[in-house]
This record gives structure tokens, C-alpha cells and sequence, in this order.
């Protein structure tokens, strides 16, 4: 391989890296809201799209930075999900598997449409003096925005992994995702547990909303794409594996970069399709299978 095809190939991978990290983030909170809730949330991406019209809100209100934005849209996702898991999902009772999915796919037409009568159709971005820089690393040419995006997902990453393990409220989630019965026999108010897990997996959908939103336009229907990914991402992983998330994130993020530099951008989404349905086919219980623990 010649020295330019080689350095083109890595740039591509490394792209599809960076992208792959925020496919990551997206696809950890939908695998955390299963894995301790085993309820899948159709309004994931819907989620997203309400972190981008915040960013985009306080951008046009205060001339606010995209990034400072996510300091709002994280607690209001947070406290977004909180209310709804309290509100909707905990009144399904013994139909949560099943009502669930029709709650969230309601949900998300609700959002989608107060985004459309609130900010209209069409889509609006931001304009800021890095969004189209690049820096060179080692030959590599990498966009500015998609590296703040690549350490922000690094942070709220390692910031999950240290509340679920090095804290008593994490170990009150894993032992609700483990075992709710036991748990609550142990004192762990698991409706409550539920809800700040809930709570959770909005704000990471926010926070991705908010590093997105240097790189895209916003619309009211962006969400929906979005939620196909992170099932995509989720199921790659192993439905409820968080580890699995992050690497289903990097691998969609890396076949459809590949895909989109040495066949055609035109088909960059269907890559991953592709990706997914092998997985179904090779192997449904995902890349990790069940040799990765659950939360």
C-alpha cells in the first residue's frame, strides 16, 4: 500500500472512531434504559433532537457557546426522563414490556411535533468559527468539533462507569438490573432507581444532542435517525451491555466511514443496516453475546 493510500485509510478510520464515539453515547443511555428497565425507548433520538434545540435556543437567547449548552441540557434531559418514567412508564405496571413501546413511540411524536410548531421545519445550525476547522495529527486531518465530540463522550462514559461501580447508588442499579425483587428486599427503592435510570439514558441522549449540534443541522424529525442507530448500536453490543455499546458505537462509526470513503457516501447509512443485520443473522445476541455482564 502506497503512503497516501495508507494515511487515507487511517484518516478514515480515525473519523469513523470519532463518530463512532458519539454513536457510543447514544447507544449507552437506550442500553442502560434496557438493561436495568428491559424497556426499549422509541423517543431515544427524539431525546436528542430536544439537546439540539436547546444548544440552538441558547446559542440565538445568549450568543451561548454550543458546548457550555450542555451544563442545561443534561439536567433538564436528567429531570425530563425522571418525570416521564414517574409520570407514564411506572403507571404500565405489569404491561411495561409491552406499553412501553407504544408510550415512547407516542412520546416521540409528541416531541417531534412541539419541536415543529415551536422552531418550525426548516433545519437551522449554528454558526461558529471552529465547526469547520481541522487540526493535523501525525498526517491525519481531524475535525475540531468531532474531537470535542470524542472527549466528551470519554467523559459522560467514564463518569457512568465510576457512578455504577465506585458508588452506592450504582450499586443499587446494578442489583435492579440484576434481580428487582431481591433488591427491593434489600431496601433499594427500585421505582425510584428506575426513574433516576431513565433520567440517565435522556440526559446522555441530550448531552450527544448538544455535541452534535456543531456538526449538523437541527429539524424536528433529525431524532428519528438517531434512534435507529443507537437500536443498531445496542443490538451490536448485546442488548443491555453497556461495554458492547461503546464498541457497537465504534464499529457503526467505522463501517460507515469506510463504507462512505470507498464505495459511496450516498449509501453511508444502509452500511450499518448491513452491519446489523449480519449480526442478526451470525449471531443475535450481539458481537459480546452473553460473555459481557449486563450493567
Amino acid at each position: 500500500m502506497d503512503p497516501a493510500a495508507a494515511t487515507a485509510l487511517i484518516q478514515t478510520i480515525a473519523q469513523g472512531l470519532l463518530t463512532g464515539g458519539l454513536y457510543a453515547l447514544i447507544g449507552t443511555g437506550l442500553s442502560l434504559i434496557f438493561g436495568v428497565m428491559r424497556v426499549i425507548n422509541f423517543a431515544h433520538g427524539d431525546f436528542l433532537a430536544i439537546g439540539m434545540f436547546i444548544t440552538l435556543a441558547l446559542f440565538r437567547a445568549f450568543n451561548l457557546d454550543p458546548y457550555f449548552s450542555v451544563l442545561v441540557a443534561a439536567p433538564v434531559g436528567f429531570a425530563l426522563g425522571y418525570v416521564i418514567q414517574r409520570v407514564i412508564l411506572a403507571r404500565l405496571g405489569d404491561r411495561l414490556a409491552e406499553g412501553s413501546m407504544l408510550a415512547t413511540l407516542g412520546l416521540g411524536l409528541i416531541i417531534s411535533n412541539t419541536l415543529l410548531l415551536t422552531f418550525g421545519a426548516q433545519p437551522q445550525n449554528i454558526n461558529v468559527a471552529y465547526a469547520t476547522k481541522t487540526v493535523q495529527l501525525g498526517g491525519v486531518q481531524l475535525s475540531i468539533p468531532l474531537i470535542v465530540a470524542g472527549i466528551g463522550t470519554l467523559a459522560a462514559i467514564g463518569g457512568l462507569n465510576f457512578l455504577l461501580y465506585r458508588t452506592e447508588l450504582g450499586r443499587a442499579i446494578r442489583a435492579t438490573a440484576q434481580n428487582p425483587l431481591g433488591a427491593e428486599l434489600q431496601g433499594v427503592k427500585t421505582a425510584t432507581i428506575q426513574a433516576i435510570v431513565f433520567g440517565l439514558g435522556v440526559a446522555f441522549a441530550a448531552i450527544a444532542g448538544v455535541l452534535l449540534m456543531p456538526l449538523l443541522y437541527a429539524f424536528p424529525t433529525v431524532g428519528e435517525n438517531y434512534t435507529t442507530k443507537a437500536f443498531i448500536v445496542t443490538v451490536l453490543g448485546g442488548l443491555g451491555n453497556l461495554p458492547g455499546a461503546v464498541v457497537g458505537g465504534l464499529v457503526l462509526g467505522t463501517i460507515e466511514s469506510l463504507g462512505a470513503f470507498y464505495i459511496s457516501n450516498n449509501y453511508r447509512d444502509a452500511y450499518g443496516l448491513v452491519a446489523f443485520l449480519l449480526v442478526l443473522l451470525l449471531r443475535p445476541e450481539g458481537l459480546f453475546g452473553r460473555t459481557v455482564k449486563r450493567v
